[in-house]
């Protein structure tokens, strides 16, 4: 499926989006989609898990925007250190750019407009819903470091749970470590402490990025798929996509 790559100015650095456009008019809903780490923080154009999640949610008419979030340094630079230096504040001016581009691009219905995220990226959708009130949906696979604090002065990204105005469906692995099902247990309080809709699905079986069909160890067919088909009734759902 074709898609085209846009740029979109974030400070003073040019972001990378790779944007996928369903057939039709429209208007199409739309998601911003963010990517796991492995290979994504070297460009997302070697990431072909991510670009073929992004083709499967445009095949179902979704518009699909994912941005580059590590576009802050050179993209042969040390993945760890790249890690490390992730911080909160300049991944928010990434989201609210992402969100804008996606939301201006002609035949996308800004007011049906979710979030999306795998591993890394589950925590930035995690992030993108309470600092954005226009999301309508969000969807969290196995998305770890929730309670862990990133970037200076920033709280950790469960204290943002109140913050959250849009429902949440979470997708995890029973034997993750990262997050530990106890992790998402607390996930699963402070969501419900903060009065948020949400709904998690856990699968025996399954460990962090059981949807990650290049890593064969990782993958399991069968738990990916069910998730597929429950995230695609929830966002048709609270997308409310006819």
């Amino acid at each position: 499926m074709a898609h085209k790559v846009l740029t979109v100015p974030v400070q003073s650095n040019a972001m990378e989006v790779f944007y996928f456009e369903p057939k039709g008019e429209g208007p199409h809903p739309g998601i911003v989609l963010c990517q796991h780490i492995p290979v994504a923080h070297a460009g997302i154009e070697k990431d072909p898990v991510t670009i073929k999640m992004a083709e499967r949610y445009c095949e179902q008419g979704y518009a699909v925007a994912v941005p580059f979030f590590f576009h802050w340094w050179a993209k042969d630079a040390d993945m760890e250190m790249k890690r490390n230096a992730f911080r909160d504040d300049w991944t928010r001016m990434d989201l609210d750019a992402a969100f804008g581009l996606l939301a201006s691009q002609p035949g996308v219905n800004r007011r049906r407009i979710g979030i999306v995220g795998h591993c890394w990226g589950g925590r930035i959708a995690w992030l993108g819903a309470a600092t954005n009130k226009a999301y309508r949906a969000c969807a969290i696979f196995y998305g770890g470091r929730i309670k862990l604090p990133m970037g200076p002065g920033t709280p950790p990204a469960i204290d943002r749970a109140t913050d959250i105005k849009c429902p949440v469906i979470g997708f995890f692995g029973n034997e993750d470590t990262n997050p530990t099902p106890a992790e998402v247990d607390d996930y699963d309080k402070a969501l419900t402490a903060a009065g948020v809709e949400h709904t998690f699905h856990r699968y025996d079986g399954a460990g962090h990025g059981f949807q990650t069909f290049s890593i064969p160890e990782r993958y399991r067919e069968k738990q990916s798929e069910d998730a597929w088909v429950k995230v695609l009734d929830f966002l048709a759902a609270k997308l409310e996509r006819p």
